[in-house]
């Protein structure tokens, strides 16, 4: 499971820089702490389905493009 959060969180560091946001700017829009978002963009750590749907409101797409190419 491991390679699976590793490359989530890869996909979520890309968007989040793509669209300019700190991480710590963007984990106080989604709602959690900076050390938290640092977490899961490196893969150690998983997230709740409430964490996916906030990282993805916060990027203004839609889960599937959240996982895309996951």
């Amino acid at each position: 499971m491991q390679g699976i959060r590793k490359k989530f969180g890869k996909r979520i560091r890309g968007l989040r820089q793509t669209r300019g946001f700190s991480q710590e700017d963007f984990a106080d829009k989604c709602g959690s702490h900076r050390n938290y978002i640092g977490a899961v963009e490196r893969g150690d750590r998983s997230i709740t389905f409430e964490g996916t749907v906030s990282i993805a409101k916060t990027l203004k797409i839609s889960l599937a493009e959240l996982f895309k190419g996951i």
